[in-house]
């Protein structure tokens, strides 16, 4: 089978993590192993990730280093693809050679086409970066017209749109280098944001929600499952309650019934549902939301929240 596994922060910075580079290295290392037992077992992998810890590392460093200009998001986003694939690469190279399998991976840096009309664009929301206090967000507004808000009493925050992830430009490559028995790794922390302009690309300071964009390249790629991994095993209705419970394989329209009640956290697993939904409603097999640790037993069926037709 032919699956797009799209990892969560937590496969390459834990928290209370530092974040330095052994630290991260060893994480992808650790999940790596997860994806070799599935690689050695016969599946065609696409790989997608996070980056949010990262790019706001680099941010930090940029204003720290004020000597230096400052790169827009769209360059931060094509950092950490370059970094994070290649961590993501070696570990996979050297568990493979472990293994004596005879297979490789290789990173693309992605581009994801948005709309330019998108609403997200008129109403940014999306927190990036560092916390910083009053005075310096009221300076970037002024200075930059960026738009930063108060975050719940620990700073302010730079705030950027988060638009519709609508195609993966770099898409027939990728899958000309499946075809050819390689493990891609793409999309990363949701791809370089890109719009349409006088007929030609460009880039744009925003950031696309990396399961969003995950669904978008397993659909490009005609994955057969969707593998959505994050820090818990299933997907749970009632959290933190005495009615607390987890969620097995469930239809599209049971799951949609508790999105509507506002089951889900808009900003972590919301998301992640609505991707999963989303691809099986329009033609993949099955979506799965799980923890890493959980990955080989949700291929099987046998584990993780699975949302089936």
């Amino acid at each position: 089978m032919r699956l797009t596994i799209a990892l969560g922060g937590n496969a390459i910075l834990k928290p209370g993590q530092k974040g330095t580079a052994a630290e991260q290295m060893n994480n992808v290392y650790q999940s790596c192993l997860q994806i070799g037992e599935l690689a050695a077992s016969g599946h065609e992998i696409v790989i997608t990730h996070g980056n949010g810890p990262q790019v706001g590392n680099i941010l930090l460093q940029q204003a720290a280093a004020s000597k230096i200009p400052a790169l827009p998001l769209d360059f931060c986003g094509a950092q950490t693809q370059g970094f994070i694939g290649y961590m993501i690469q070696n570990s996979l190279l050297n568990v493979f050679k472990d293994k004596n399998i005879k297979l490789h991976s290789t990173s693309v840096v992605t581009q994801v086409l948005v709309d330019q009309d998108d609403p997200a664009f008129d109403t940014p929301s999306k927190p990036v970066g560092p916390f910083f206090d009053k005075a310096h967000a009221k300076k970037q507004e002024k200075e930059k017209g960026e738009k930063w808000v108060e975050d719940s009493g620990r700073g302010w925050r730079r705030v950027v749109p988060s638009p519709q992830p609508l195609k993966i430009m770099e898409k027939d490559l990728i899958n000309d280098l499946i075809e050819n028995k390689r493990i891609v790794i793409a999309a990363g922390g949701g791809g370089i944001p890109v719009v349409e302009k006088e007929n030609e690309l460009k880039g744009v300071e925003a950031v696309i929600d990396k399961d969003r964009a995950g669904c978008i390249l397993a659909q490009n790629t005609d994955s057969d499952f969707f593998l959505i991994l994050t820090d818990v095993d299933n997907v749970m209705i009632n959290y933190g309650t005495a009615e607390e419970k987890a969620l097995g394989e469930i239809t599209i329209e049971e799951i949609e019934k508790h999105l509507s009640e506002g089951q889900f956290g808009r900003g972590s697993m919301a998301p992640k549902v609505e991707s999963a939904v989303k691809f099986v409603r329009e033609g993949g097999k099955k979506a799965v939301i799980t923890s890493l640790n959980k990955v080989s037993g949700a291929v099987k069926g046998e584990a993780g929240t699975i949302i089936v037709k």
